[in-house]
């Protein structure tokens, strides 16, 4: 890429990422549920979840994100951590496409063993130096996530970066948890995460997007089609390179780019 192109194509995605990153976003997007609570346990455990189950289309993503923070009567940390068999039992019900009432329940389940046992979210995803790879990251959480029993059809609901996933929804969830709140989006809940070291959330809006204007080459959505944009995008913003998820997703999703 000639570097006045790359200059060229820099302000065009400062540009959108200014442009769709404002108050305006939430409203629509599956970031609106933790949006509803100011708890840092709430925060990150309904963000947590309705990560996972971000995929499809945005309002059924909504509702049915909706219902789980419901069931848990409004109140995600202390429904985790004070639970007892009886109130499991509606969750049994829940579907969100191959998302089921049986995975919300060990989800539910597995929380309570983080928070009881392993330090917290936070702590389960906090990187061992600045320069640690966040897919590395994941895949150790992974680990911890599914140490207490399962059924193995669960396990599909958290990528792994290091068997080749892009891991999207993970890193759209790590963007809400420790990207500057400055614009009222993200939340900027996690100090032990660099914004430096996020990947961006990549998918088939933002990976047609990336690819339209020459900053990715691979053509499947994988792991190392993250790191390849991760690149191209640092070269843009060394500190805060996912901040164009709101651009290629704006261009993609809205403008149909």
């Amino acid at each position: 890429m000639e570097k006045f192109k790359q200059g060229e194509i820099k302000s065009f995605l400062d540009y959108k990422a200014d442009l769709y990153e404002n108050e305006n976003f939430i409203e629509n997007d599956p970031v609106s549920i933790p949006h509803l609570f100011s708890k840092k346990e709430d925060i990150e455990i309904s963000a947590f979840i309705t990560s996972t189950i971000s995929w499809g289309l945005r309002k059924t993503i909504l509702n049915n994100a909706k219902k789980i923070v419901d069931m848990m009567d409004l109140s995600p940390f202390d429904f985790v951590q004070n639970h007892t068999k009886s109130d499991l039992i509606p969750l049994s019900k829940f579907v969100h496409r191959t998302f089921n009432g049986n995975d919300l329940i060990f989800f539910i389940k597995s929380l309570k063993n983080i928070y009881l046992n392993h330090g917290g979210l936070e702590n389960l995803f906090k990187p061992n130096n600045l320069n640690e790879n966040m897919g590395e990251v994941i895949h150790q959480m992974k680990k911890t996530f599914f140490s207490i029993s399962h059924q193995g059809r669960t396990k599909k609901h958290i990528s792994d970066p290091m068997k080749g996933s892009a891991a999207k929804r993970l890193n759209m969830f790590l963007r809400w948890m420790v990207r500057s709140k400055k614009k009222k989006v993200d939340f900027e809940l996690w100090k032990s995460i660099s914004p430096s070291q996020l990947s961006c959330p990549l998918d088939i809006h933002s990976g047609r997007v990336a690819r339209k204007l020459k900053i990715l080459k691979r053509s499947q959505n994988d792991f190392k089609a993250t790191k390849e944009l991760d690149l191209n995008l640092k070269k843009f913003n060394p500190i805060d390179p996912v901040k164009y998820d709101f651009a290629l997703f704006g261009l993609g999703v809205f403008e149909n780019f």
